[in-house]
């Protein structure tokens, strides 16, 4: 699926792409954020935080690399689990916050932003979630099931 999107169209995607995650995978689903700063991958998981009925406010990461929240309408999911991998130096720093655990739970959906890091150990099942920026109030997302 790829296709442009502005800010105000951002909530519909997501709404689609949870529409389409399949959770038979398993273990947890897991969806890598592609794509430059400020391309949309926080804003994204916003949306998707909020498809869940979670109220909290959804903040990158980056600081703490992962956050964990529960989902209010617990239909395919129990937990969002967002991570920001843009600090770490490898995925053995991943490890040591209890990746393994996490990957385990079929009921558990994690978004990981700067994938690339800690490639190794993403399963092979992956999601991948591309963000580009196309003008100033768009952006393209490619997604890859």
């Amino acid at each position: 699926m790829k296709k442009e999107v502005t800010e105000a169209e951002l909530q519909e995607f997501a709404h689609e792409f949870l529409k389409e995650v399949e959770t038979s995978r398993g273990g947890a689903t897991v969806v890598e954020l592609r794509g430059n700063l400020g391309a949309g991958k926080t804003s994204f998981t916003q949306c998707i935080a909020r498809e869940f009925g979670i109220k909290e406010n959804i903040t990158s990461p980056t600081f703490v690399i992962l956050k964990k929240y529960e989902i209010a309408n617990r239909e395919k999911f129990n937990y969002l689990i967002h991570i920001d991998a843009y600090r770490l130096n490898d995925s053995k720093e991943l490890s040591v916050l209890g990746w393994d655990r996490l990957l385990e739970d079929p009921k558990n959906i994690i978004f990981i932003e700067w994938p690339g890091i800690v490639g190794d150990i993403l399963p092979k099942d992956v999601i991948t979630v591309s963000f580009s920026v196309s003008s100033e109030k768009s952006r393209l997302i490619e997604v890859e099931y």
